[in-house]
């Protein structure tokens, strides 16, 4: 589904962002690149779940989307395919439970307190990491705006993200 490719390739280019880099201090690793495509992903996810059945295909092409990213950025770096389907499953476990972490530190806002803290334990293995209160608070304008967003814009695949900013 068209639309759902479009989401995930407006969530990796949100994702691809330098300030989260430079502002943000996010690791520019591939578990940190990882991080940020799975942030921006789930914050799609979200934003569709529950909103009828186009909607719920909608997401699960983003899904597949992403799932075919992973494998494809695995295979670039040459691993086997016994290799790509080990990790494919650990990544896909690593999806679900982010997933429900964020979903929990999202049901608290606006405080941001629980973001900040699954921030940086995820992105900076620091749960006290000083860029995860920037993070955090970006996270929190996106599910803000993504919940004020037309719906059938996600559906065309038609994504605004919020600004960027320390």
């Amino acid at each position: 589904m068209e639309a759902g490719r479009k989401l995930y390739a407006a969530a990796v280019a949100q994702a691809r962002q330098p300030r989260f880099y430079t502002d943000f201090a996010a690791p520019d690793t591939r578990e940190g690149r990882f991080d940020l495509y799975t942030l921006h992903v789930v914050l799609l996810v979200r934003r569709l779940k529950g909103e009828g059945e186009q909607a719920a295909e909608t997401s699960q092409a983003l899904f597949d989307a992403y799932l075919r990213g992973l494998d494809d950025a695995f295979r670039e770096l040459g691993a086997s395919d016994l290799s790509v389907a080990k990790k494919m499953k650990k990544l896909g476990q690593a999806f679900y439970g982010r997933a429900r972490a964020y979903e929990e530190a999202f049901a608290a806002l606006p405080d941001t307190a629980a973001l900040t803290r699954l921030i940086g334990r995820i992105l900076y293995d620091d749960e006290g990491a000083a860029p995860a209160a920037g993070l955090a608070d970006y996270a929190g304008r996106a599910v803000a705006g993504l919940g004020e967003a037309p719906l059938e814009a996600l559906l065309q695949g038609e994504v605004h993200w919020p600004e960027i900013s320390a």
